[in-house]
This record gives C-alpha cells, sequence and structure tokens, in this order.
C-alpha cells in the first residue's frame, strides 16, 4: 500500500504544535526540555550530537521553504521513532541484544511520509524487545517508580513529558492505547490495515497496528489525515453526539475493582453532558478470544523471528524465547482458525452495534492505573479484543486516580471509521477536559 501525494487537509489542532517562524527557537526550546527531563525517563535512546542535527536539519528546511505560505503542513514538527521502525540514519535495535546489522531494512512508509510533510525525526524511542514485554529502561513522567506501560514505552513518556508531540508507535496486544493511559496522552489505533506498516519490524504482521501519541485530538486527527489511506474527512456535525455502548459481561470485569469505579465516574461525567450511554452484552467468549490472540501473536512470532532465533536464541530476554518458543505449539490448521476468527469477532461487533443504534463503544482502557515497578509493563487485556477485531480505538486521558497517576478512556468505532472516531473523540476530550474521574 502506497501513502502516495494525495492533499492533505488543514485540520484544527496541529497550529499550536507547530514551531511557526522561530523553527531555530524551538529546537533551542526542546534541547531546554530534554536536558531537563530526558534523563529521568530514558524515553529516547542515546544520539551524539542530536541536537546539532536537529538545527541542521532545521535550518535546511527554513532555507527550503522561506515563504510561510508554501511550507508543508507539519513544518517544523519533531516526531519520535519507535525503535522497531526503519528510519534512514539511525540504526535499528527492536529493544534487543541482537546485533544492529542484523535488523536493518529501507526507512519505515509512515517516517517517510512524515518526514516529506516536513517533521522531524527527534530520535528513536525506547521500545520492549521486539516490542513484546521484556521493558526497556523508560520510567513513567508522572511517577518515575512506575512502568510507562509498553511496548510503546518510550514514544507514551516522550510526548508525556512534552520533549515532542508526536511519536509513533505499534500495537500487536495494547502497546498504543495502554501506555496513552498509563501516561495521560492521547494515543491512537487505526482500522487494521489503513496504515502501512512497511519499513517495521513487526511482531505478528496479522494483528500489527501502526498508531502515535499526541498531547490531543487535534493532531492526532491531522496525523491521521497525514498517514491513513483513504481519509474522508466526516461532514460537520453540530452538536450531535454519539451513542455510547458499554460492553457489558466477562470482559468489562477484567478491569480492576479502581478501573470500574473510575469508568462509573467517567461515564457520569459523560451523562451529564448529554451524552447517551446504555450497556450491551459483548465478548460472551472473551477467554476463547484472548487465548486466540495469544496464539496467533505466538505463532506469527516465531515465523518472523526464525532466523535470527535459530542463530541468537541466547540474546533473547526470556519473555521473548517463552513467547518464542509457545508459538512451535500452534498447528497450521490452528492458526488459520484463529485467524479467522478476526473476521467474525469484528463481524458480531457491527452487527451488535448496527442492531442497537451504538456510534461508539466505550471501556476502560486498562485494568488500572500504572503499575508500581519497572520490571512489568502491565496489562494489555482490555485492548485485545478491539484489536483482535482491527477496530480503530482512541485512548484519551480522563482525570487521575486518588495516587494523582492518570487514568484514560478507550473509545471504539466501527471498522473503517476512523474519521468518525477522531472527530467524536474531540467532543468526548472537551467533555471530560479538567476533571479527575
Amino acid at each position: 500500500m502506497s501513502l502516495g501525494r494525495l492533499p492533505l487537509p488543514r485540520l484544527a489542532g496541529l497550529a499550536p504544535h507547530l514551531a511557526g517562524d522561530d523553527l531555530a527557537g524551538a529546537i533551542d526550546r526542546m534541547a531546554a526540555r530534554f536536558a531537563g527531563r530526558e534523563p529521568d525517563i530514558e524515553s529516547f535512546l542515546p544520539e551524539d550530537g542530536r541536537f546539532a542535527r536537529l538545527r541542521r536539519e532545521a535550518a535546511e528546511l527554513a532555507r527550503r521553504y522561506p515563504e510561510p505560505a508554501a511550507r508543508p503542513p507539519f513544518y517544523g514538527l519533531p516526531f519520535g521513532v519507535k525503535d522497531v521502525f526503519h528510519a534512514d540514519g539511525f540504526p535499528t535495535g527492536a529493544g534487543s541484544r541482537l546485533p544492529p546489522a542484523e535488523l536493518t531494512g529501507p526507512q519505515a512508509e509512515v517516517v517517510s511520509r512524515l518526514k516529506s510533510l516536513g517533521a522531524l525525526v527527534a530520535g528513536k524511542t525506547v521500545s520492549t524487545e521486539f516490542a513484546y514485554f521484556s521493558p526497556g529502561p523508560t520510567r513513567n513522567p508522572h511517577a518515575l517508580e512506575h512502568t510507562p506501560g509498553g511496548s510503546s514505552s518510550g514514544s507514551a513518556a516522550a510526548v508525556a513529558a512534552g520533549l515532542c508531540p508526536l511519536a509513533l508507535g505499534t500495537q500487536t496486544i495494547g502497546s498504543v492505547s495502554r501506555p496513552a493511559a498509563y501516561c495521560g496522552v492521547v494515543g491512537t489505533k487505526p482500522s487494521y490495515g489503513s496504515v502501512p506498516a512497511a519499513g517495521l519490524i513487526p511482531l505478528a504482521p496479522s494483528l500489527d497496528h501502526v498508531g502515535w501519541f499526541t498531547p490531543d485530538v487535534g493532531l492526532a486527527a491531522a496525523v491521521t489525515a497525514a498517514l491513513r489511506r483513504p481519509f474522508e474527512p466526516v461532514p460537520e456535525t453540530g452538536d450531535e453526539q454519539p451513542r455510547l455502548a458499554v460492553p457489558a459481561g466477562p470482559y468489562l470485569e477484567r478491569a480492576g475493582e479502581a478501573a470500574r469505579q473510575h469508568f462509573a465516574g467517567v461515564r457520569s461525567r459523560l451523562e451529564a453532558a448529554g451524552y447517551e450511554i446504555f450497556e450491551l452484552p459483548a465478548f460472551a467468549d472473551f477467554d476463547q478470544i484472548e487465548a486466540r490472540h495469544r496464539r496467533i501473536v505466538a505463532a506469527e512470532a516465531l515465523a518472523v523471528h526464525a532466523d535470527w532465533y535459530a542463530r541468537y536464541a541466547e540474546l533473547y530476554q526470556p519473555k521473548t524465547r517463552e513467547l518464542l518458543e509457545a508459538g512451535r505449539t500452534v498447528p497450521e490448521e490452528q492458526l488459520a482458525r484463529d485467524l479467522a476468527g478476526r473476521d467474525r469477532l469484528r463481524d458480531e461487533l457491527t452487527a451488535a452495534m448496527d442492531e442497537h443504534g451504538a456510534d461508539l463503544w466505550i471501556s476502560p482502557p486498562a485494568p488500572g492505573a500504572a503499575p508500581r515497578g519497572l520490571g512489568s509493563t502491565g496489562d494489555p487485556v482490555m485492548n485485545l479484543p478491539w484489536t483482535h477485531a482491527g477496530l480503530p480505538t482512541l485512548t484519551l486521558p480522563a482525570g487521575r486516580d486518588p495516587q494523582g497517576l492518570p487514568m484514560g478512556l478507550q473509545l471504539a468505532a466501527r471498522w473503517d471509521r476512523d474519521e468518525a472516531l477522531l472527530a467524536w473523540g474531540a467532543g468526548i476530550e472537551r467533555a471530560l477536559a479538567g476533571g479527575d474521574g
């Protein structure tokens, strides 16, 4: 799939994140923020001369586009690149100990697209090992002794700390939605396959989604317009609000008590803002959905890593080795049945929405706030069914828990209705602004 050279809509919410005429000053301010926050957070991979490089690239950009009216839409916007995407001039390590020479590849298509629109690569952000569960050093900017989530840990933390307004991530189970919730930022996971994954070291290609983190829905929508094909702007809806469905049943019961209480508070706040919210039974076979998803991850990860694992097994972390060994136990016939379940689940969710007039699903994006400790990235179970079905999701900041840790809200729309999701998400973002949940 090619991103092409289609026109980019100028969406509200982008301008506050751009440098304008003071691109050199913006790089200086970014360097100061890095000096103050990055040593504690460790969201980016180390890079000698990072800001000398960025100043050169910014100067070249300014020379190329001296007239403001001719500048590309993302002129001077710095963005982080999760270290499973290839980016020219940067080694790719995928959070692993494998030799970087083994992991080379052409620049990711999404990186090329953002650069062509004037964005500047701020650097590579920390990933768990091969976007699975073995964490890197990154800490949660809101509480350094807590995880930022995974696997897109560095990208979520970098945006939360104000080091860059945009960072790319990936999601195979919950690696955008969960860290977005833990770090208190917006996490966007588009419909499966609508954003190219070319130039990405995959974990499980049938489930991998390219996603991104931003401070707000406005910038998330602009990035979606830039990267998703096709992009179809939704018409103005005035004050029209979506009908929100809560997926009642065994899935929702997997959230912890604190998360359920917070979700009930968020629901009350949205109802007070005029939203119609109702419960709709879903995921009656949730245990089977979860098992199916995890078998696909294991089997496809083994296929991706077969050559590397055969030669470098001793360099893999125990959690990743356990995953790859589990992949050996999945017969081809079982994998085929499990893959067929993705479309079936998508159809079931769509049919339920159609029958009951639901526009969006709402749910907790994690079983609770970010857990204490850096040895685990938390549980992605609340994100898993939406990823399995390939539906677009948007995670929004939704207040804090009693300890002051960020809490979020997860929205899911029909497949291929990403633009409607973002349009409605902007209204829900406004309704939730300023509350503690």
